[in-house]
């Protein structure tokens, strides 16, 4: 297909190609997934953010913050654990030697990492 603007790009999920018009600084820009499609890599998503949001293997694309921030999904409290960075409080501890490790809440006047 030929394209006056000499942009030829794939602009949904759809893989024809379509023309579309050169940005002002004269690029040409593909389609990207908005918020909520799946994706594997963040160059596929408008935000450039790829995560998972769940427990499933699964990654979508999900809107940076305010600060323009890529934060991963992290577990709940309860949610068994093997490192502190799985947890959304940054703290997974095996509260006894028979129970596995899950994400609990920091604790004291410091907020720190500490069993209960």
């Amino acid at each position: 297909m030929e394209c006056q603007s000499g942009c030829c790009v794939v602009n949904s999920l759809n893989p024809q190609k379509f023309c579309t018009a050169k940005t002002v600084f004269l690029h040409c820009v593909p389609w990207q997934k908005p918020a909520g499609y799946l994706c594997w890599d963040h160059s596929e998503c408008q935000s450039d953010c790829c995560v998972t949001n769940s427990i499933s293997a699964s990654r979508f694309c999900k809107l940076r913050t305010i600060f323009y921030q890529c934060i991963e999904w992290r577990k709940p409290i309860g949610a068994l654990c093997d490192d502190h960075s799985e947890c959304q409080t940054k703290c997974c501890l095996s509260l006894n030697e028979i129970n596995p490790p899950r994400c609990v809440p920091r604790t004291g006047i410091l907020a720190r990492c500490l069993p209960l």
